[in-house]
């Protein structure tokens, strides 16, 4: 990766760095006992499978946040859109002095299913460390998120018994149950519980770093749209025999349609779809291939920068197939078949304009004339942050403190829909999106990983981003 655009703080270390860095070191055995406590607990909210996990993952999350010193801790659930009740979340708050605000730190303690077994090293649910690395689902994606805020409440509690002075800044830790399933009650949870979570900054702890040694601040996010695209033939199946010939399978006219989707040159080619301006930094390609794990000889799709192409441009993929699989294949021509389409939008993209471009261009290719339906999914807005504001520039400065040497503002490729969601029900507060993952934590995929050199300086980060916020809020 090339990162000689970091943005540069030049902010002067906090007096108490040392102190809070000798506290993290001498807490964090600790701490990375209890992100193990948390890993072996295989809270997967796909409705696939089994819910109690989660209820019991909330249950360890509200004990953490009582132990570090949150008066007010709830489980807490809201409805979905269907009328189910949502996987539970927790809230843990300590109120802020008259006048002093109040920041909220968000994690979510619900993980992606660990997929096949067989491509884990090791059982995804029991963490195992090697060398500086601790393997498991979720040691990353996001309960290293949620222990890097329970470690700095640690680190600044020991830091107020050494000085009697606690820490003038109102704290609430939101800590969801289902971000890896969409996050389906999360707008009803913002409505019902709008008193319990407001706060003058938010610091969303589920994003990435730029390379170990390298923080980063996302400052944008693309946003999300996904549905199935179905392609229908004939109204049942038939001998190939027979008919083969005049009569093309689903399967081929499905294949033909999702070849439109994309032009020679491996840019989306979905007319309506906008492009953000190119990031001030770039993705070396060497990185991306060994990241990503492209094989050799496989060419990069699509035009200009490696990391425009991940933040700032549309990228359309096939993420699910339906169609008769090879072991179940008779001499037949399918009637019909189905795809999954995730489409990632850029910041300035509007979701609704987006899926109606996708679903136009859908119907204007049908193949053969073949019925077309397009039936949709999610939608989430991209984000992308104000880069000087006060709360920015306070996190560019503990960051520079904890790794000693500046973060670089990023983009990311993927998608958190509900922070569109926080913006709307807290226009006024900054929000501010780190995380503890690198390019080697394989989030969502076999061998997840965190770096534990990486997660102690998250902690230290926020702990010295919180005294700077109450420091900047106060008029420093």
């Amino acid at each position: 990766m090339t990162d000689t655009h970091a943005t540069s703080s030049n902010a002067p270390a906090s007096d108490d760095a040392t102190t809070l860095r000798a506290h993290v070191e001498r807490q964090f055995p600790a701490l990375q006992a209890d992100l193990e406590r948390l890993v072996r607990i295989p809270s997967v909210s796909a409705a696939a499978f089994d819910q109690a996990h989660v209820v019991a993952s909330a249950d360890a999350v509200a004990s953490l946040l009582r132990e570090a010193g949150l008066p007010d801790v709830r489980i807490l659930r809201s409805d979905r859109p269907d009328g189910t009740p949502g996987a539970p979340a927790v809230v843990a708050r300590r109120p802020a002095s008259e006048g002093a605000p109040t920041v909220l730190l968000y994690a979510h303690h619900d993980v992606q299913p660990p997929g096949d077994a067989a491509a884990w090293a090791t059982d995804p649910f029991e963490p195992v460390q090697v060398g500086d690395r601790l393997y498991g689902r979720g040691a990353a994606d996001d309960k290293a998120g949620l222990v890097a805020h329970v470690g700095a409440l640690r680190a600044l509690a020991a830091l107020a018994e050494d000085s009697g002075a606690d820490l003038p800044v109102g704290i609430t830790v939101f800590v969801e149950g289902e971000e890896e399933s969409g996050s389906p009650s999360f707008r009803q949870f913002l409505a019902d519980h709008r008193d319990l979570l407001a706060a003058d900054v938010i610091v969303v702890a589920d994003s990435t770093n730029w390379k170990v040694g390298v923080p980063a601040l996302t400052t944008s996010l693309r946003g999300l749209v996904d549905g199935v695209v179905e392609v229908e033939a004939l109204a049942h199946a038939v001998h190939s025999g027979m008919f083969g010939g005049p009569v093309l399978d689903a399967n081929t006219l499905l294949a033909r349609l999702i070849a439109t989707l994309h032009d020679d040159a491996g840019n989306v080619a979905v007319p309506g779809l906008v492009s953000a301006p190119e990031p001030e930094v770039d993705y070396d390609e060497a990185a991306l291939r060994a990241d990503s794990s492209v094989l050799d000889g496989v060419a990069l799709a699509g035009a200009g920068t490696i990391a425009g192409r991940l933040w700032t441009k549309p990228a359309l993929s096939v993420i699910g197939i339906d169609a008769t699989s090879v072991a179940h294949a008779s001499n037949t021509i399918a009637p019909r078949a189905a795809a999954k389409l995730s489409l990632r939008i850029p910041p300035g993209q509007d979701p609704q304009a987006a899926e109606d471009a996708l679903r136009t261009h859908l119907e204007a290719h049908a193949p053969f004339g073949a019925r077309v339906t397009w039936r949709p999914g999610e939608q989430g807005r991209a984000f992308h942050a104000a880069e000087d504001s006060a709360a920015m520039r306070a996190a560019r400065a503990a960051f520079a403190a904890a790794w000693g040497t500046d973060p670089v503002d990023i983009g990311v490729g993927g998608s958190i829909p509900f922070i569109a969601d926080l913006l709307e029900f807290f226009p006024d507060a900054a929000v501010l999106v780190t995380g503890v993952e690198d390019p080697d934590s394989r989030a969502h995929g076999a061998d997840e990983s965190v770096h534990l050199g990486e997660l102690r300086k998250v902690v230290l980060a926020e702990a010295l981003l919180l005294r700077r916020v109450a420091t900047l809020e106060q008029g420093a």
